[in-house]
């Protein structure tokens, strides 16, 4: 048994889980017990279920999501998924985060014979089975992703996106050296691998602030219960016990300050400076070069945001048509900043290749491959959305190169 100074309450030497990490805790008249746990372990799956047969406990609390629980419990959730809505709201770069946690977690289970989570699922199902009231007290999955892009620079940004990336396509087996890191922390720790450890300010948001929000989420209980078990990955012990016993803030207001996500600056400086340099060279072509230099620096804009949005569609895949809308709306990002030509070009082909049943029951399965998300509906609409809208970023970055540089010439 584990135990830290936090008023903890004294050990229970014939506790069901006296031989894994836990600690203790008395809090306002709640006894807590914090179960820590390895996501990749039978034997996690066995205290946890022992501890819950033994009766000690009124309620359980598990380290998951809404979301996360519905994966886990319910395989043909993502059949339910409105792909419309993902791209309209612009949560394409979540959902495609999710995409690479299962495609993780599945190479798990196929190397370790376990499934990853396989203990907060057996406490979920368990405590609903015998009518427990039971917390899911972790923070969106979705949430957690979009706080750590907000808190990176931008070359450690697409450094995350390359490497979440690359690890969807991945065969390899997982390292040793990262499932044992997973027996002693976290799943989505683990999932980034050394980038979490070497990023002070990923760590920060995946753990700690994780560790903030569990501990604020077990204080919030309103159904009386009096001995709450609480299943947590062991890297979280610590930190989760420190803030459960020393934290004096509410936790309503905890909870809502880490849920927060910086809002997008009313005003779009980068769009309106890169708006006025591009465009304003082409009007000082005009003045001063003549017409002609000034249809040649526009047709440069025009050519090079039109054909590298055109290719990305096409390495994407998409639909003639989609491709053909793409091209169209890609010259006018500039005016439409909050609109990416992915978008269009994605709904379109949506519409064209409605995912069917299959699709989503599939989906796990070949988000593991590059060959799958071609072959699969609803990974190949987010190729289109995703690579058309990189075709014309890198479009708008070539055209301004190249007109600056017949201004300079």
């Amino acid at each position: 048994m584990t135990e830290l100074n936090h008023e903890a309450a004294p050990a229970v030497t014939d506790s069901p889980i006296a031989e894994q990490p836990s600690v203790e805790i008395e809090r306002d008249g709640v006894h807590y017990t914090l179960l820590g746990t390895a996501h990749v372990s039978k034997t996690s799956v066995e205290a946890v279920l022992a501890a819950i047969d033994s009766g000690q406990y009124d309620a359980i609390a598990v380290e998951l999501d809404p979301q996360r629980l519905k994966a886990l419990t319910q395989p043909d959730a993502l059949a339910e998924l409105d792909l419309v809505k993902v791209i309209r709201e612009r949560k394409v770069a979540p959902f495609a985060a999710n995409l690479a946690l299962a495609a993780y977690q599945r190479r798990l289970a196929e190397q370790m014979g376990i499934e990853p989570g396989a203990e907060l699922k057996a406490a979920a199902v368990e405590a609903q089975a015998r009518g427990l009231p039971l917390q899911l007290i972790d923070r969106d999955v979705g949430i957690t992703f979009r706080r750590i892009l907000q808190g990176l620079g931008w070359w450690d940004r697409m450094k995350l996106i390359t490497g979440v990336g690359a690890s969807l396509f991945s065969s390899d087996e997982v390292a040793e050296e990262d499932i044992e890191r997973l027996k002693e922390g976290d799943m989505l720790e683990s999932s980034f691998g050394e980038f979490a450890q070497q990023t002070p300010t990923l760590f920060a948001t995946l753990i700690d602030e994780r560790d903030q929000y569990m501990a604020a989420k077990l204080r919030e209980r309103s159904d009386g219960a009096r001995r709450v078990l609480a299943v947590v990955g062991a890297g979280h012990l610590k930190g989760m016990a420190r803030y459960l016993g020393e934290s004096q803030d509410a936790p309503e207001a905890v909870t809502e300050r880490l849920v927060e996500l910086r809002q997008r600056r009313k005003i779009p400086w980068f769009t309106l400076i890169l708006l006025t340099l591009i465009f304003g060279g082409i009007a000082w072509g005009y003045v001063h070069g003549g017409a002609q230099l000034g249809r040649d620096l526009l047709l440069q804009w025009v050519a090079w945001t039109c054909g590298l949005t055109a290719l990305g569609a096409l390495l994407a895949g998409a639909r003639p048509l989609a491709i053909l809308i793409g091209t169209l709306v890609a010259p006018f990002k500039p005016f439409r900043p909050g609109l990416p030509s992915g978008m269009f070009s994605a709904l379109v082909d949506l519409r064209a290749r409605k995912p069917a049943y299959p699709d989503f029951l599939a989906l796990r399965d070949d988000a593991q491959t590059l060959r799958g998300w071609y072959r699969n509906r609803v990974t190949r609409v987010l190729l289109v959305f995703l690579l058309t809208n990189l075709g014309t970023v890198a479009g708008e970055y070539v055209a301004g190169v190249r007109i600056f540089g017949k201004l300079m010439g």
